[in-house]
């Protein structure tokens, strides 16, 4: 049978929100009629350079659409095969999931080899990276050099691109994933969690690296602890870098009883529980063009304070779905402050409800098929 669209990038057994928003993506061509399958890595990381604990998922999944392990993402020598099996296969469309420079030299080789006759279309996720590199510049090129067209997840990496390269960008938007498990009440994801069903709690929610700011808030801490109302920090996710500096700024800081650390890569019915039971999402990064939080807040229909950044801000403005702070502790505070208010926080919910249907993996899809058919 002939393929519509191969996708080339994380999937099961890889885990993370990549890889999930890959199985959705396909699930979403699969029903709007085009044959597609994933090819993912039997490489993509070495272990050594790996920061956390496994790059698998252990669950067993079951998916609509064929998933094949095929690609090494750092030998080059199996790169050509790859190409050579990709023409065999003739598939319509070829999309390149792109989040890193790293593989850009792999893409490019595999992308240079394949017959004209197939469409080679970019899917990026981050193009300026947020550790930055002196190569990255030379990468995007090589790399955005062999794509015919480039789509986009957020209107801030849309317009990051479209100042470097000289081929078709489409604009995009995150959309949120319709099949995580379906909301429960917040006295009932706090039963389940065992916490206080009369505290406040913040949730910092995602795998922690330092350009995502848990530094900020957990300082942003030591002024709500002078506030009369008693707030408590849920930090869920697992370490890509040293734990122990966070411990130390807690305790440094006297917030021990105020701020809880699970440092693990929690399930999707897990992290329903801690969406639903918080009161409110705090994603204080320094540096983003978009982020997965985000989708999952609105799917749990959970307000959501994002710092001044295009990528964040964006939804969270239109939509009023929160509140948009400074990259300052000060100021993430007072915003806390300020949306954790009980009419604020139900005026924010309800905003969510009326948005978030626009951000359908079907309204992705179908705004991204008609590009790809118009170029």
């Amino acid at each position: 049978m002939a393929i519509d669209c191969l996708i080339l990038g994380p999937a099961y057994p890889y885990r993370g929100g990549i890889a999930d928003t890959n199985h959705a993506f396909a699930k979403e061509l699969t029903k709007q009629g085009l044959t597609t399958e994933i090819w993912t890595f039997t490489k993509l990381y070495p272990n050594i350079i790996f920061p956390g604990k496994t790059q698998f998922d252990l669950a067993d999944k079951e998916f609509s659409f064929k998933i094949v392990k095929k690609i090494h993402a750092y030998n080059p020598f199996s790169w050509k095969k790859i190409s050579d099996e990709i023409n065999s296969l003739a598939p319509k469309r070829v999309v390149f999931r792109y989040w890193t420079p790293l593989l850009a030299i792999a893409w490019g080789n595999i992308a240079k080899r394949l017959d004209e006759s197939i469409k080679r279309i970019a899917l990026v996720d981050n193009w300026n990276p947020h550790e930055p590199k002196p190569w990255d510049n030379s990468l995007n090129r090589y790399f955005s050099d062999k794509m015919n067209l480039i789509t986009t997840l957020s209107e801030s990496v849309h317009s990051e691109i479209i100042s470097e390269v000289n081929i078709p960008v489409n604009k995009g938007f995150h959309p949120i994933n319709d099949d995580l498990p379906e909301i429960i009440s917040k006295k009932e994801a706090r039963e389940r969690l065992k916490l206080n069903q009369h505290l406040n709690y913040i949730l910092f929610f995602g795998l922690i690296r330092s350009y995502k700011g848990l530094d900020l808030l957990i300082e942003a801490f030591k002024y709500l602890n002078k506030s009369n109302q008693v707030i408590k920090l849920l930090i869920v996710g697992e370490f890509y870098e040293d734990e122990t500096q966070y411990k130390k700024l807690i305790q440094k800081l006297n917030l021990t009883n105020q701020i809880e650390i699970t440092n693990e890569f929690v399930s999707f019915e897990l992290a329903r529980d801690y969406f639903c039971a918080a009161d409110l999402v705090v994603q204080p990064y320094k540096t983003a063009t978009q982020s997965g939080v985000t989708p999952v807040g609105y799917f749990y229909e959970t307000p959501l304070i994002v710092t001044d950044l295009e990528g964040l801000k964006a939804p969270i403005i239109k939509d009023k779905s929160g509140k948009v702070s400074s990259k300052n502790p000060k100021d993430i505070a007072e915003a806390i402050t300020e949306l954790i208010q009980k009419e604020n926080l139900e005026l924010a919910q309800k905003n969510i409800r009326k948005s978030k249907t626009s951000y359908s993996w079907r309204s992705f899809t179908e705004q991204w098929i008609s590009f790809i058919n118009q170029n």
